[in-house]
């Protein structure tokens, strides 16, 4: 009795956690808060910023660059929630974008807008256009709350599915391992699980609507995807690809998301 008690319970919990997207209208697993994984983001952000070396803006073009591309994605992702009429899902969002002088290929974004591209990207992404499709795919993550979905599921298996100020207060340790996986910062925390299909087609589609918007090429997509495919050379992949799978039909649902980019494409200057 008492299991069946629990179980409904825990089923009843998980039914109530289902929430809508704003951006996406989709219902999903969401058992956190976004004002809490926002308020601990600030934190891990500051702690990661201050034990890594940040590369500063001041005469370096490639922060420059991150900070740009950074700039005009989120001016494009205001505009469209205020298009929709959802501005206000983007309250506590403080967005920050950092390049991080690192060799691993990766980028992550955390709830809030809390950007890192690693150096080690660029010799892949070659180009602005490219960066861009990278840092709007990961800001889209953010937005469509896929790490709040993963680190939903890993309080439910990993700690009882107690709340997030339980599992910091308890488990201090286990929760930010367990954040620090689910939004795929770095390479050292245990083995990153990849976003499901489902999440990285989602996050594709409006990554590359809110690159169109800010006036990169979103075609640059496919060839960013090609180099990324080959940046192992038959060794270890990029962490990049660790998190996000690239199995052999990404080039090809990127090709069929292109049209509807393409209509929100304006070249700079044009």
């Amino acid at each position: 009795m008492i299991r069946t008690l629990t179980s409904f319970f825990l089923a009843s919990a998980l039914l109530i956690a289902c929430s809508k997207n704003p951006l996406s209208g989709k219902n999903q697993l969401t058992l956190l808060p976004e004002t809490e994984l926002q308020t601990m983001a600030t934190q891990e952000y500051q702690q990661f910023l201050s034990t890594n070396k940040v590369v500063a803006t001041t005469n370096n073009k490639d922060a420059e660059m991150v900070r740009r591309v950074g700039q005009r994605i989120t001016k494009s992702v205001e505009t469209y929630y205020a298009e929709k009429g959802i501005s206000d899902k983007l309250a506590g969002f403080k967005w920050e974008y950092n390049l991080v002088d690192d060799k691993a290929v990766n980028a992550w974004c955390m709830p809030g807008g809390k950007i890192v591209v690693y150096t080690g990207l660029l010799p892949i992404t070659q180009n602005e256009a490219a960066l861009a499709a990278v840092m709007g795919h990961e800001v889209c993550h953010a937005l469509l709350q896929h790490g709040n979905q993963r680190m939903s599921q890993g309080l439910i298996q990993q700690l009882g599915g107690v709340a997030l100020s339980v599992a910091v207060a308890n488990k201090p340790q286990e929760t930010q391992n367990l954040f620090m996986t689910a939004y795929g910062v770095g390479s050292q925390v245990g083995v990153m699980l990849p976003f499901s299909r489902k999440h990285e087609l989602e996050a594709d589609r409006y990554g590359l609507i809110f690159a169109a918007m800010s006036g990169y090429n979103p075609e640059e997509a496919i060839n960013l995807w090609k180099r990324m495919e080959q940046a192992g050379g038959g060794q270890k992949p990029p962490e990049f690809l660790s998190t996000h799978p690239s199995e052999g039909k990404r080039i090809e649902q990127l090709q069929k998301l292109m049209p509807e980019a393409l209509k929100y494409y304006k070249p700079v200057g044009k």
